[in-house]
């Protein structure tokens, strides 16, 4: 089978390695310049690792991802460590995931029953409600339900008030009450104080599963816009490009629902009403090269509060303070200490047209907050990352209104972050689904198409620091 994969995400490299394995012709069109998606990262001058444009990192419970370097034989090049998440208090930030029992689980609790300006019968309710969540095995039944009714009701409106209501406004803005409590139930399952990265940074990672792709014949074109996917005669699908595409049996798109809708013009009714009744809102990240510490009590992602769902009231105007070297040695990014400034926000919040100047001038005043001594002298450089597709909305009922990862057009399929849930975005959960589409398109292979021959490139090393990302940028692709 010919087959073409829309989208170099972790996604698309997953199931293009698994399409390609089972002995088929794939080839990749991804719009960016680099594989790697949303998980993509960048490169200064001074350092030897690259840094996520958007904060990632694996919790220990991510085995799709983890299995996966391991099959390509990168296992090797995971490391987990056990940073500190804080939440910020006036009287300072107090430690959420601290280890100070064996059990993470045990440890978060204790830390819970630390928080000040609770009673603590309120903590201990927290602590609880929170522990019994967490273990719930399938919490798929909660979606009936928002997590800012259940958290009330279950949590008592003082935990509810300072913590769940503040996280949810701070992640969906206006929509935070219509969020579903299967969502909150996977976060809380799933989370794991040890934290994990990847030798040399996530696009490291990235750019090994596509060189492991590519030594099994995968063609991967940089810099390739779709223009449309179109159906043809003989049951083939033309996908069409600027300056590549062509004909193929079976094509994945794995863009965002927005996205699909433009390249399939002729996707028919109720598969395309449920793609644009998909919601998600953007997310943009100012990150600053330090050449001093900034949260020197060692957090490495402190929560910031958040008073309105406008976000326009914030006691702080970003939502997540990250500080990215109190996880990771400095020693990486040549001495610099690197601090992420994140939100989630609407495509059409004011924040998404500011400047980077302009951003900034709102941002870096309450960086003070945290640190009395902080001053705008202490950066060596900064970045701005902004994408309007990072954090699909689960209203209630969600699974009831996901597309089908079969399109009804012939031979096209359809794997994003929104057909995830209930789990979050990221890359383990996108890794699942890339390769849960493939092993649909392998079924629907088999009974429709005979397999063309395909001439596998010669062998060679792709795990070494640096010679992923040369390899899938040779001018053969």
């Amino acid at each position: 089978m010919r087959i073409a994969i829309i989208g170099a995400g972790a996604a698309g490299l997953a199931a293009a390695y698994d399409l390609a394995k089972a002995g088929h012709s794939v080839t990749v069109f991804e719009s960016g310049p680099e594989v790697g998606g949303l998980a993509a990262g960048f490169k200064d001058i001074r350092w030897d690792w690259t840094l996520e444009k958007f904060y990632h990192h694996w919790f220990a419970t991510d085995h799709d991802i983890l299995q996966l370097l391991s099959e390509i034989g990168c296992a090797d090049r995971v490391r987990f460590y056990s940073p500190t998440t804080s939440y910020w208090h006036e009287s300072g930030n107090f430690a959420l995931d601290k280890p100070v029992l064996p059990s993470g689980l045990l440890s978060r609790i204790v830390n819970v029953l630390r928080i000040p300006s609770m009673s603590l019968i309120d903590r201990l309710r927290m602590g609880l409600v929170s522990g019994v969540v967490a273990f719930i095995p399938n919490g798929l039944f909660l979606e009936k339900y928002t997590a800012n009714d259940w958290a009330y009701r279950w949590m008592g409106r003082a935990a509810h008030e300072r913590f769940w209501k503040p996280m949810l406004i701070g992640k969906f803005g206006p929509l935070y009450d219509q969020v579903n409590m299967a969502w909150f139930w996977a976060r809380m399952n799933k989370r794991t104080a040890k934290l994990g990265t990847y030798v040399g940074g996530f696009q490291e990672a990235l750019n090994d599963i596509a060189a492991a792709a590519w030594k099994l014949g995968v063609t991967i074109n940089l810099n390739a816009y779709i223009g449309q996917i179109t159906s043809v005669e003989g049951s083939e699908l033309r996908v069409a490009t600027k300056k590549v595409g062509g004909y193929f049996d079976q094509v994945l798109s794995t863009t965002s629902p927005a996205a699909m809708l433009k390249l399939t013009p002729d996707l028919p009714d109720p598969y395309a009403s449920k793609l644009r009744n998909l919601h998600s809102i953007g997310a943009q990240c100012l990150i600053l090269a330090l050449d001093r510490q900034l949260m020197t009590d060692g957090t490495y992602w402190l929560n910031l509060p958040a008073a309105g769902p406008d976000k326009d009231e914030n006691t702080f105007p970003f939502l997540a303070l990250v500080e990215h070297t109190n996880y990771l040695s400095k020693e990486y990014y040549g001495g610099d200490h690197l601090v992420y400034l994140g939100d989630y926000l609407s495509p059409e919040h004011a924040y998404f047209r500011m400047s980077e100047e302009e951003l900034a001038a709102r941002y870096l005043p309450a960086l003070k907050r945290v640190n009395p001594g902080f001053s705008p002298e202490w950066i060596r450089k900064r970045w701005l990352f902004r994408s309007p597709y990072a954090q699909p909305v689960p209203f209630v009922n969600h699974s009831q209104h996901l597309p089908d990862i079969r399109t009804p057009m012939e031979g096209l399929y359809f794997a994003s972050m929104s057909q995830v849930y209930p789990w979050d975005r990221g890359t383990n959960y996108a890794v699942e689904m890339g390769r849960r589409a493939a092993r649909m398109m392998l079924e629907d292979a088999a009974k429709t198409a005979e397999p063309h021959e395909v001439k596998q490139n010669p062998g060679r090393s792709i795990c070494r620091p640096g010679r992923a990302g040369k390899e899938i940028r040779t001018p053969d692709i």
